[in-house]
């Protein structure tokens, strides 16, 4: 199951769950739109994989799992 990452390790804007905006590799690096489409042109830069569009969680499946609180901008 996806963690759900709460924020851009980039830049730091908040990607909520139940919101579109938000882009995973396969090891769940997270990311915004714009730091996806603008610098890292699609690409994880921890581990060179592609970033895809993150799946919402939205309504019973986001209450009964919830996201992570764990941010990791600035790591």
């Amino acid at each position: 199951m996806l963690e759900m990452r709460p924020d851009c390790e980039r830049c730091g804007i908040d990607l909520p769950a139940d919101a579109a905006g938000a882009h995973v590799c396969s090891f769940e690096c997270t990311f915004c739109t714009s730091c996806t489409a603008g610098p890292l042109a699609g690409r994880c830069p921890n581990c060179g994989g592609d970033l895809q569009v993150r799946p919402l969680r939205i309504g019973a499946a986001l209450a009964k799992y919830p996201s992570s609180t764990e941010r990791k901008h600035g790591r």
